[in-house]
């Protein structure tokens, strides 16, 4: 199946769940990643068992902090 992740065309199995899809792309801390699925929030605790379809759009949200002058 063809999954768009990040805006790039990913070719999976049937049955990888967003924690398998993040241990594939290699993300570290995978802890400090919000991911949307087709433009929707996953809770972190939902990882595990929100399978991914054909044709779904993730993305991989990485929040920096910064600090002033």
């Amino acid at each position: 199946m063809k999954i768009k992740v990040n805006n790039e065309i990913q070719e999976l199995e049937k049955g990888v769940n967003i924690s398998d899809l993040l241990a594939k792309n290699k993300v570290g801390m995978p802890d400090t990643v919000s991911v949307q699925l087709n433009g929707e929030f996953v809770k972190k605790e939902n990882f595990q068992n929100t399978v991914v379809k054909e044709n779904d759009e993730i993305n991989f949200l990485y929040f920096m902090g910064g600090g002033g002058l």
